[in-house]
């Protein structure tokens, strides 16, 4: 079988190297050097991320030249027209001129020898040719709909500046400057020569003069919002009163009588203005203050706070829980309260997961009330706060034996979660898990032994657990409902110990 298939293997291997040497032949005979544009077909691109770039864009305006605008001359009767253009100097001369001798002269007065030496060395490094040349206008999309430097005010495009109901707002004063101490005594002698010489006209009252004798040994803070906005309107009607008494009393060409009140002094520190303005009212910075009274929306934004809380709910998160439980707010700062579950959970919308927090909290006031509250918020500090308020509205009595367990075995389901309850003699303890023995604590049970034999999930056990204390079964209503007397002789109600 070998020997037979040699000869085979031969003639196979022969005719294979006789193809070989016929396609190198051929090869050799009819590939020519070619260029390289040649070896790459003209449809391949080269692997780049990079746009080919597009002809050239046909500009959406006309390019208009300063030669179009008359601003130099043509380039065939002078050699350089952009330095010795009789146009361009006119307008720079114009536009751009340089400082006068008086100017200098007032220069020199305000400012120190080196800042007058850097002023001219910035003056000299400036060409007004090439601002007039080379000045551009903006073109991004904040730019303004019209040419403008701001020098002068113009009535029709600009806004009017609004003005004050005593005096005319006028422009501020750009060389005003805080005053030194020079200016500041000529300032306070001319506003008091408006006055002459004169008895006082007695001290200017209090805030605390303008409320009741219970609140005047009371600190500011602690005042009740009507009785604090009360004062105020008070104070600030009796000031006014003021100013206008010592106004009424000018004679002889605005001299007064008498010397400045204490309203006048304090109107002289809070409102005079500390700037070379000639006391000249601008505009400020400041948001103007809303109304004493909003039509339509007064009383409604007001924080409700009672004089009976003794300043203990100055934020008015406690008013609405009071308003429905009938409790006071010291009554609903002594309950306990104990956060239980904490879980984060998101939810996916079309801007993304929005994070949020589920908080289960326990409230109780240690006596046979609990009450189990839920809140969900994307803020820890809102969910629980949130939570806990709803845990003291939803707080109901629970029956207790002997006021320390339950009556007999307890047992409640909520989904896969099951939790049994069974009372316990005196001094057995709370042998529970953590979330039941904080709801046995608030709810005021001190024997009790619990099991939870499914699943152990914090939020369903928690809610089973409630679910077993509210539904206990009473001993007299199992009496009542089989006709007979119950008598609790032996008191067997827990695991049938006696006590």
């Amino acid at each position: 079988m070998s020997v037979a298939a040699r000869p085979a293997a031969r003639r196979l291997a022969s005719s294979v190297g006789a193809l070989c040497s016929t396609t190198s032949t051929i090869t050799t005979t009819t590939i020519t050097p070619t260029t390289p544009s040649s070896q790459i077909p003209s449809s391949c691109r080269p692997f780049s991320s990079t746009p080919p770039a597009p002809g050239r864009r046909k500009p959406r305006f006309r390019n208009i030249t300063a030669r179009d605008l008359g601003l130099i001359s043509p380039a065939s009767q002078k050699p350089n027209p952009y330095v010795s253009g009789e146009q361009v100097d006119r307008f720079a001369d114009k536009k751009f001129p340089k400082y006068t001798n008086a100017e200098k002269a007032e220069l020199m007065r305000m400012y120190t020898p080196e800042q007058i030496a850097a002023l001219e060395a910035g003056e000299a490094s400036i060409d007004p040719k090439d601002l007039t040349i080379q000045g551009r206008l903006r073109t991004d999309i904040y730019r303004l709909p019209y040419i403008d430097d701001f020098a002068e005010y113009q009535p029709i495009i600009d806004k009017r500046a609004p003005a004050s109901r005593s005096k005319k707002i006028v422009p501020p004063d750009p060389n005003a400057r805080f005053m030194n101490t020079d200016q500041f005594v000529a300032d306070l002698i001319e506003w008091a020569d408006k006055f002459r010489a004169g008895e006082p006209t007695g001290t200017l009252k209090r805030l605390e003069d303008f409320v009741g004798e219970e609140w005047k040994k009371v600190k500011e803070a602690q005042w009740p919002g009507e009785v604090r906005d009360g004062a105020h309107k008070e104070f600030k009607k009796y000031l006014q009163e003021e100013i206008n008494k010592a106004a009424k009393q000018q004679e002889n060409g605005g001299v007064v009588s008498g010397g400045p009140t204490d309203a006048d002094v304090l109107s002289y520190i809070l409102e005079r203005s500390v700037m070379t303005d000639r006391n000249a009212q601008t505009q400020s910075s400041l948001a103007l203050a809303l109304p004493d009274k909003v039509p339509g929306v007064a009383g409604m934004y007001k924080a409700a706070v009672d004089p009976a809380d003794q300043g203990l709910d100055e934020t008015g998160i406690y008013q609405d829980l009071k308003r429905r439980s009938g409790m006071s707010v010291q009554g609903i700062l002594k309950l306990q309260t104990k956060m239980l579950v904490m879980n984060y959970v998101s939810n996916q919308t079309r801007m993304g997961k929005i994070g949020s927090v589920v908080v289960y909290t326990v409230a109780g006031n240690g006596d046979g009330w609990v009450g189990l509250g839920y809140a969900k918020s994307q803020e820890p500090t809102v969910a629980n706060q949130k939570s806990r308020l709803d845990a003291i509205s939803k707080m109901r009595p629970i029956r207790r034996y002997e006021n320390r367990t339950v009556y007999g075995d307890v047992e409640a389901k909520v989904s896969g979660t099951v939790v049994k309850l069974f009372a316990r003699p005196p001094g057995f303890g709370l042998r529970v898990q953590h979330r039941i023995f904080e709801i046995c604590r608030a709810a005021g049970i001190y024997d009790l032994s619990a099991r939870v034999p499914r699943s152990r999930n914090p939020m369903n056990t928690v809610k089973a657990t409630i679910e077993a204390l509210h539904n206990q079964k009473d001993p007299e209503e199992m009496a009542m409902g089989r006709g007979r007397k119950l008598v609790d002789a032996r008191k067997v109600y827990y695991g049938g110990a006696t006590q």
